[in-house]
C-alpha cells in the first residue's frame, strides 16, 4: 500500500480497538468518543498531507511505490534535508503542539533497519526481525508510539516467542496508534529486562491506562474556539501495561542481550534521528509561539513600545538559535557505520533546551500588555472583538490551560529523556583541543 490517506487511518483505527481505557471505563471506539476524536482526525489529517502533497510528503521506494518520507534511510544530506522538510510540514500542522506524530517512530526504525547487523550479531532471526519489520511498517504507514519499561518487568522465553508482564512508561499517542515499539532505556538499569520488540496495540493483554490528570484533562468539555490547541492535538499519554503479552519471535529485536540493549540507540543512529525530528517539532512550535507573540503585540498596537519590541527580539534570537543548530545538524551530517546519513548529535543536543525560552518570554509579553489569562475570555459580544478574544484563548490554550501544562512540564523534562538519558552534550564534543587553547593562551601571558 505504501503512503496512506487520512480515511484509511481512520478505517484502520475504528477496525483495531485496542483496549484503552479512560476516566474508569473502556473507551469503545477512538473514532467517535468525544474526549479522543478530534485528535485522531488530525492524525488523519497528516495522512492526508501525503495524499495532497506527494512529492513533499512521499519518495519512491526501490519496488516503484511511494512511502512516507519519514520512512527514508537517507544516501545523502539533500534526502536528509527533503525528510526535514517533510517533518517541518507535519509539526507546522499543529504548530508543534502534539507531543508526538507517527515520524519519531518511522525515522527510529529506519535507522535501526539499516544497521540490522548490529541485531544479527546477537541472533541472526533479529537481523531479519527488524529489517522485516520495517518494510511492513512502511509499507501499511503504520501510526506506531514507543515505549520503555523498567525494573520490575519480567520476560520468559517461551516456543512461540516471548511473555512480558509489568508496566512501560507513559506513551504519547498511544490511544490513536496501532503499533507499539519498545525500546531500552540507556543507560539501563540493572533490574530491566534486556529486550526490544514491537507488538500491534491490540495484542492481547496490553492496557493502555489513562492516569486519573490526564483523563480529567481530556474529558473536559473543549470547543475549537475556546481550546483551539487542546481541542485537536492533545495526543495525551498513557501507561501501558502488559499483563503476559505473548510476543511472537518475529517481532522480538533483542532478547537477553543486556550489552546490545544498553547500546541500541547509539550504534544503530536510532537516537540522533529522534532528535532530529524533535529539533524539527520543536522549531515549528517556537516559530508558532513567536508568530502568536507577533500578532498579540500588533493587534494590541504596541509593536513600538520598546518593551514589547525587546521581548518579540528575545523570541527571535530563541527560534533562530533553534533554527541554526537544526541546520547545523543537517550541514554536518555524514554516514554512520551503517551508510545512512545522520545528522550531527551535538547541535541537535544544544536544540533540546532551547524551546522553554520562547515560551517564557511569551508569557512576560502577554502580563506586560495586560491580558489576564488566569482563565479563559468570555465570548466576544461583538464581531469586531472575535479575533482580540480568539488570541486571548489561544494565548490561554497555549500557556496556562491545563493542556498547557502539560506540554511545559513534558517539553522542560523533556518526554523522551528515557530514551535520551546518556544524551549530553558535555559527553559528546571534544574538548580536548580547546584544553589545549587555555593552556597555550597562559603559557603566552606568563
Amino acid at each position: 500500500m505504501g503512503a496512506r490517506s487520512g480515511s484509511n487511518y481512520l478505517t484502520a483505527l475504528k477496525k483495531l480497538r485496542a483496549e484503552i481505557w479512560l476516566g474508569g471505563e473502556r473507551v469503545a471506539e477512538v473514532n467517535s468518543h468525544p474526549a479522543l476524536r478530534e485528535c485522531a482526525r488530525s492524525i488523519a489529517s497528516l495522512y492526508d498531507m501525503q495524499m495532497e502533497r506527494v512529492e513533499q510528503m512521499t519518495y519512491r521506494t526501490d519496488d516503484g511505490g511511494r512511502s512516507g518520507l519519514s520512512f527514508i534511510q537517507p544516501k545523502s544530506i539533500d534526502e536528509l534535508r527533503r525528510r526535514s522538510r517533510m517533518m517541518a510540514a507535519w509539526a507546522n500542522f499543529s504548530g508543534g503542539m502534539m507531543l508526538q506524530t507517527p515520524d519519531l517512530v518511522n525515522v527510529a526504525l529506519a535507522a535501526m533497519a539499516s544497521a540490522r547487523d548490529f541485531f544479527a550479531a546477537s541472533d541472526s532471526r533479529y537481523g531479519d526481525n527488524i529489517a522485516n519489520y520495517y518494510l511492513e511498517a512502511r509499507k501499511h504507514d503504520w501510526c506506531a508510539t514507543l515505549t520503555t519499561i523498567g525494573p520490575g518487568t519480567r520476560f520468559e522465553q517461551a516456543g512461540d516467542g516471548i511473555i512480558v508482564h509489568g508496566t512501560g512508561a507513559s506513551t504519547p499517542l498511544a490511544p490513536f496508534a496501532e503499533e507499539l515499539l519498545v525500546l531500552p532505556t540507556s543507560p539501563m538499569h540493572p533490574d530491566t529486562p534486556a529486550i526490544a520488540f514491537a507488538i500491534p496495540c491490540n495484542t492481547q493483554g496490553v492496557r493502555f491506562v489513562f492516569r486519573d490528570d490526564d483523563a480529567a484533562r481530556v474529558t473536559a468539555p473543549r470547543s475549537h474556539f475556546d481550546a483551539p490547541l487542546a481541542s485537536r492535538f492533545d495526543v495525551a499519554d498513557c501507561p501501558v501495561i502488559f499483563d503476559e503479552v505473548v510476543v511472537p519471535w518475529q517481532r522480538v529485536f533483542i532478547c537477553g542481550d543486556r550489552a546490545r540493549c544498553d547500546t541500541l540507540l547509539d550504534e544503530t543512529g536510532a537516537r540522533v534521528h529522534m532528535l532530529h525530528q524533535t529539533a524539527a517539532k520543536n522549531l515549528a512550535k517556537a516559530e508558532f509561539i513567536l508568530g502568536l507573540a507577533a500578532r498579540i503585540g500588533a493587534i494590541e498596537d504596541k509593536m513600538n513600545a520598546p518593551h514589547i519590541r525587546t521581548r518579540l527580539s528575545d523570541m527571535v534570537s530563541a527560534v533562530e538559535r533553534i533554527r541554526v543548530c537544526l541546520h547545523d545538524a543537517e550541514v554536518e551530517a555524514a554516514p554512520n557505520q551503517s551508510g545512512i546519513t545522520t545528522p550531527a548529535r551535538v547541535p541537535l543536543e544544544a536544540a533540546r533546551g532551547l524551546l522553554i525560552q520562547p515560551l517564557s518570554v511569551l508569557m512576560q509579553l502577554v502580563q506586560l500588555i495586560g491580558w489576564d489569562l488566569s482563565s479563559p475570555p468570555p465570548r466576544p459580544a461583538e464581531a469586531s472583538a472575535r479575533e482580540r478574544a480568539s488570541l486571548q484563548r489561544l494565548a490561554w490554550d497555549a500557556l496556562v490551560s491545563p493542556f498547557a501544562k502539560n506540554q511545559f512540564e513534558l517539553e522542560r523534562g523533556n518526554h523522551l529523556d528515557r530514551l535520551y538519558a546518556k544524551s549530553d552534550s558535555l559527553d559528546l564534543g571534544d574538548l580536548a583541543p580547546l584544553v589545549e587553547r587555555i593552556k597555550d593562551f597562559i603559557v603566552r601571558n606568563d
